[in-house]
């Protein structure tokens, strides 16, 4: 059986921690999981073994250099993360080392783009949430096209809610309250919508000015910011449709349990979204920062709630294929083993360009 070490350096819980957590509770490889925050760990690790790390290199290296791991998979919540981590387990003999980034973001600083570019180049596997995910870190980093794998988030299938079709429809959202997010899209939409709320899940620094916006719009009788909640899942029953109208994304997990619950999704162009909301059949796709468009797609989701559910009832068959924690599962640990298989390579890799 293969020994893995999973690692985090971040302080907080969001998609990037929730699909590590699924990865780790669904593999039947020995998993150690490793970071620096005790709160991150505990809700990652569950029963696994753990450790938890000053952010110095020495104490990274002493601890990965004593658990002489397979794998050594690093979980990176931006691509500028992890760097003394990264840096870290390049130097222990016989691991392999594979960097996960779940969201392909560009950095403008020139230390932190040639460090990620470095580091990147020195991993024995690249992997992005998503085939465009991928490529635009290859075009960010200038790493190569093809140099960077695609496997998607997964999240547990529960089963699919009871719908009720209401006179008015609901329209849900879930994700922090942030301009990444871009709440007040979808605020600007429902205004020109009549007979569609919002239930947006998440907590943020926008919500007072999402709370402003509401009322110079008018529809604050149709909008309830619910703040943080701990089982968003629990409320799709509620929505007829999700809308996700980001500026930025990797591969949402939002985006797979609504359409795991068989509603379709309103979503952006960026990211890897696309790749599981195919227009006009799972959901539907707008541009960022598009207030008619997204108008429309809600006036159509309204109008024609047979399309609606036909929509959902094909979201969901595509994400059992395809987005299912255990398809991720499954990719994982076939790459861990195609790694491990594979020929020792000389060390010190950190000196070493990949080839």
């Amino acid at each position: 059986m293969l020994k893995v070490v999973v690692y985090t350096d971040s302080e907080g819980i969001g998609g990037a921690e929730i699909s590590l957590g699924h990865l780790v509770a669904t593999t039947s490889m020995d998993v150690t999981v490793v970071g620096v925050s005790e709160t991150v760990v505990n809700f990652i690790a569950k029963d696994r073994p753990k450790f938890i790390l000053s952010k110095s290199f020495f104490s990274h290296w002493q601890t990965f250099n004593r658990l002489q791991p397979d794998i050594i998979h690093i979980n990176l919540c931006t691509p500028w993360a992890c760097a003394i981590a990264l840096s870290a387990a390049l130097m222990i003999p016989n691991a392999r080392v594979v960097r996960v980034d779940q969201l392909p973001l560009r950095t403008t600083d020139a230390i932190e783009l040639w460090r990620t570019r470095f580091l990147s180049l020195r991993v024995d596997a690249h992997v992005a949430v998503g085939k465009q995910s991928a490529q635009r870190m290859e075009d960010f980093y200038a790493l190569g096209r093809n140099s960077v794998i695609s496997i998607p988030n997964g999240v547990p299938d529960i089963g699919e809610p009871e719908l009720t079709i209401k006179e008015t429809m609901t329209v849900g959202s879930i994700g922090r309250l942030d301009a990444m997010k871009a709440h007040e899209i979808l605020l600007k939409a429902i205004a020109q919508v009549e007979n569609v709320n919002t239930v947006i899940l998440g907590e943020g620094t926008e919500r007072s000015n999402l709370e402003q916006l509401a009322i110079d719009l008018g529809i604050e009788d149709r909008v309830q910011l619910l703040g943080w909640v701990d089982d968003p899942r629990s409320y799709l029953s509620q929505f007829d449709v999700v809308a996700m109208p980001s500026r930025s994304e990797g591969f949402p997990l939002a985006m797979v349990e609504a359409m795991l619950a068989a509603r379709p999704v309103i979503a952006t162009r960026v990211g890897s979204m696309p790749e599981a909301v195919i227009d006009g059949i799972t959901g539907w796709l707008i541009e960022k920062n598009d207030v008619d468009g997204l108008a429309k797609a809600l006036m159509r989701s309204r109008d024609d709630v047979s399309l609606r559910l036909q929509m959902g009832q094909q979201a969901r068959q595509m994400a059992l294929a395809n987005f299912t924690v255990e398809a991720m599962t499954k990719q994982y640990e076939q790459l861990w083993q195609e790694l491990r298989e594979k020929a020792r390579s000389p060390k010190f890799r950190i000196s070493r360009p990949k080839d």
